[in-house]
């Protein structure tokens, strides 16, 4: 039987399958369609440091291929998680991603030094918020940004700090570099494409938001080349995602350069996605006589 494990920053995931964070709640809201130890990892829910109610509805709105979401970081807060929802996941065998977010700086590192004590195993910085301190463009758009944020919480953070990268920048490869340099101990991308909807019989944009982030396999090819641009330029371990609903997708993304991949969007279409990408990645390595997730991991064949 083939060896699937793999290894993020000096912890050993059982597998390279993680439920990505937005599209698995707490993860207990799964437990009743897959064994949830089966995975090799949770990213929850997006965390700040208060109560979110998030974005007016609607706040969903499908695509072909894909959806667009404006869901607005809806969570009960670091706080109510910690005492209620983190406890429920106490008997789960699998590796904890907690993944934060914030309007400011210093909400990021008030969340992280909350969690640092937890049982989560990394701490997910999601730099697709915006930055109020800048008039709302998002930490993750400017190499300057990431490079301070990533520094600051970095300071703080007691956990191995996985960097969740925003596709929407000039530089995707500028922006890793600057988290690499200023600390991270790994990256995970691609968080979602900027997109928009509109009802053109109400003459109206579908969210009420007006725009929203695009996920789903519509962004797998934009997601795939990012990944394996990132993976030219840093030598701390990706995380790749976006779109991916199957073993093959899987693979792909490892060849381009990823240790361990996220699986997002399906999760809402089939609730047991992530166990039908890792029976699907396993297939795959059979077929391909595969042994050991180490000969698929940036073994892409470009000449």
């Amino acid at each position: 039987m083939a060896n699937l494990k793999t290894n993020i920053c000096g912890i050993e995931l059982k597998n390279p399958i993680i439920a990505a964070s937005g599209c698995f709640g707490f993860g207990k809201e799964f437990s009743q369609y897959i064994n949830l130890s089966d995975l090799g990892g949770i990213s929850l829910k997006a965390l700040t440091a208060e109560k979110r109610l998030g974005n007016p509805a609607p706040r969903i709105a499908e695509t072909p291929s894909g959806i667009l979401n404006a869901v607005g970081l809806q969570n009960p807060g670091v706080d109510y998680f910690l005492s209620e929802e983190l406890p429920k996941l106490k008997d789960v065998n699998t590796v904890l991603f907690a993944n934060v977010a914030g309007k400011t700086i210093d909400e990021y590192c008030q969340v992280i030094d909350k969690l640092n004590d937890s049982a989560v195993d990394f701490i997910e910085l999601n730099i697709s918020c915006p930055n109020v301190d800048q008039g709302g463009a998002t930490f993750g758009m400017y190499p300057q940004a990431v490079t301070e944020i990533v520094t600051n919480c970095k300071s703080v953070c007691k956990k191995p700090l996985i960097v969740k990268l925003s596709p929407n920048t000039a530089d995707i490869c500028a922006t890793a570099i600057a988290a690499q340099y200023a600390g991270a101990d790994g990256i995970s991308l691609i968080n979602t494409l900027k997109g928009m909807a509109i009802d053109v019989y109400k003459q109206r944009p579908i969210l009420a938001n007006v725009t929203g982030g695009l996920s789903g396999p519509a962004i797998m090819p934009v997601a795939l080349s990012m990944v394996y641009s990132v993976a030219q330029v840093v030598d701390i371990p990706i995380i790749g995602m976006g779109g991916i609903s199957s073993g093959e997708d899987a693979a792909a993304f490892m060849l381009a350069g990823a240790s361990a991949v996220m699986v997002g969007t399906m999760n809402l279409v089939y609730p047991d996605a992530t166990v039908r990408v890792l029976d699907g990645l396993k297939k795959y390595m059979k077929t391909m006589k595969i042994k050991n997730t180490k000969d698929i991991i940036g073994q892409l064949k470009t000449k």
